[in-house]
């Protein structure tokens, strides 16, 4: 087959690139170096064309909900419209699970973009996965004041990368399948020993309060919104797994 891939420069995105590749896929990166803008649709035509599908791997760095969702939908909107003039036969994206659960701030985003995918034209398949085991190193990055890292208190079920990478393949070589089976860790953790496990593991010797996301999404993290139902599809490799992988330090 032959696949494009927007976000393939990213963290998932480029793990799918290597597993399609390796499967013996034909693969297409859609990124500035190649010429090609997903938001403003320079090239974006031309580079899908061709293609049996479009895997739609883009991600924001930003939890603004205006910000998100005007990404998302100019996005998914320049890709679709590519791909109707191409006549590419399959869309697949990647979304969250339990977005509709808590539609607030970045999950907002994701909102729109699946709804863009449905209305879009192209026939479809939307995957939700839950956060990935990384997820503790963002959150203990991201929320650093200084020497102090806050600790976020939430229930959470990561799930590998490569996981979710494998799976999306399968979904592409499948052909269209509307809304996939949601995707999980295998088990449930707690993201605020998540956190804590992985400044352990790099030696960060650091003040970790303990302390609450404020605003809606924080509290449907803390609620379990963010989970998936007993319908999920799990994988294998835990948290545990992943960290002992990881370089220290």
């Amino acid at each position: 087959m032959d696949i494009s891939v927007a976000g393939a420069t990213g963290t998932l995105g480029a793990e799918i690139v290597r597993v399609a590749a390796a499967r013996g896929h034909g693969v297409r990166s859609l990124s500035r170096a190649t010429g090609v803008d997903v938001r403003d649709g320079r090239g974006l035509e031309n580079a899908v064309r061709g293609s049996d599908a479009v895997i739609d791997a883009l991600s924001l760095p930003s939890q603004s909900e205006a910000k998100a969702v005007a990404f998302f939908e100019q996005t998914s909107e320049r890709l679709l419209e590519a791909e109707r003039r191409a006549g590419v036969g399959h869309h697949l994206v990647i979304s969250i699970v339990g977005i509709d659960r808590a539609p607030y701030g970045y999950y907002a985003g994701k909102v729109a973009q699946e709804l863009a995918v449905e209305a879009g034209g192209v026939p479809w398949t939307i995957q939700r996965a839950t956060q990935f085991h990384d997820f503790a190193r963002q959150m203990f990055q991201g929320f650093a004041m200084g020497p102090v890292h806050p600790v976020i208190t939430a229930p959470v079920q990561p799930v590998a990368i490569s996981e979710l990478a494998s799976r999306v393949v399968d979904l592409v070589e499948r052909g269209p399948s509307g809304r996939a089976t949601d995707f999980a860790g295998p088990r449930e953790e707690e993201l605020g020993a998540m956190m804590r496990a992985w400044a352990q593991h790099i030696g960060a010797r650091v003040w970790m309060p303990r302390v609450l996301l404020p605003g809606s999404y924080g509290a449907a993290l803390r609620d379990g919104s963010a989970l998936p139902d007993t319908s999920a599809e799990l994988g294998r490799i835990t948290f545990e797994d992943w960290l002992s992988q990881q370089p220290p330090g």
